[in-house]
């Protein structure tokens, strides 16, 4: 029996997807956060929280859309077809809060609200596109002879309007819960109430999506509720109220810092697998499978031994540069 190059590639995109989720989530979350803090040196705060690392978190988004591209490419054609104005509005949302990032530091006092403005809008726009696409991609692309064969606007439904609201609400709990870990004193503070607010909201978009999905998708219903799907999907929503029973009590006691944060990642995790299990094995719902989509062997295995050599770097690098830059940040300390 071979190796499965499609199944490898198609885990790889996966991890990438996920970590970026998590890594550029929190910071896309402090952002979201903005107008919840009007102090200016709390603000700065935020943003010095993930100064040091928000560049680095974007090289997942990379490594993920580079390996679609190359691995599957009939899947990034159809995607890139099918959503390219979102996409594209994504990517504006990331430029626009990448230069604010830089210039409200630089700024004058006249002008730094406007890029705070900016830095908040930016990640919204970004953070609600990302969504849209998640909820494009559990809804489908028709496919005709190998393009997509639906209209510019077909992402614009309901279901990905809210898919949207509800990632948004996901990144404003990591950025929360990032900052009860980073900060001290009143922002702390702030932050664990806010985060108890948003996890009402979170579930209650958990929810909505998962009682949504299989009432518009019979295909995804019968793969929830199907044998052995069924077995693997169960525990996913006693796992959720587990989680949010803990996070809950901990956002309510003050000496719990970093725990808030993982619980969160766990939540996160959670809504992600049943992504996976929603349209799996397809990587183009609702018909298109990861083996039908998928590059040569050849191209497969030429791109796999790149891979397996920059990821193990990218872990090392990123997992060095939240080492070194672990602990609480103070007013006066970070980016300048």
């Amino acid at each position: 029996m071979g190796i499965d190059l499609s199944l490898i590639w198609f885990v790889i995109i996966v991890f990438a997807t996920l970590m970026y989720i998590v890594m550029d989530g929190f910071d896309l979350g402090i952002g979201i956060l903005f107008p919840a803090i009007q102090d200016p040196l709390e603000r700065d705060i935020m943003v010095n929280s993930v100064a040091p690392v928000w560049d680095g978190n974007e090289t997942w988004l990379v490594l993920g859309g580079a390996g679609l591209f190359g691995a599957f490419p009939l899947a990034y054609a159809v995607i890139a077809d099918a959503l390219a104005i979102p996409l594209t509005l994504m990517l504006i949302g990331l430029i626009f809060r990448g230069v604010a990032f830089e210039f409200r530091f630089k700024a004058t006092p006249a002008h730094k609200s406007f890029w705070d403005r900016s830095f908040f809008a930016g990640s919204l726009l970004a953070t609600f596109t990302q969504g849209i696409v998640v909820g494009a991609v559990i809804n489908g692309f028709p496919v005709s002879e190998r393009t997509f064969s639906g209209g510019a606007l077909d992402w614009l439904t309901p279901f990905n309007l809210f898919c949207g609201i509800g990632l948004v609400v996901a990144y404003a709990m990591l950025g929360s819960t990032w900052l009860v870990m980073k900060s001290v004193g009143n922002l702390q503070y702030t932050m664990r109430t806010a985060a108890r607010t948003l996890l009402l909201a979170l579930l209650l978009a958990i929810a909505v999506i998962s009682i949504w999905t299989p009432l518009a998708h019979s295909d995804i219903a019968l793969r929830w509720f199907s044998l052995p799907n069924l077995w693997f999907f169960a525990p996913v929503p006693l796992l959720v109220v587990i989680l949010s029973l803990c996070l809950w009590r901990m956002l309510q006691q003050p000496h719990y810092h970093m725990l808030p944060f993982i619980l969160t990642l766990g939540l996160i995790f959670l809504g992600f697998s049943g992504l996976g299990i929603s349209i799996w094995p397809n990587i183009i719902p609702p018909d298109i499978s990861l083996w039908q989509a998928a590059a040569p062997a050849q191209s497969q295995g030429f791109m796999l031994v790149g891979a397996l050599l920059i990821i193990p770097l990218i872990l090392v690098y990123t997992s060095w540069s939240y080492y070194v830059f672990r602990g609480k940040i103070h007013p006066g300390e970070g980016y300048h």
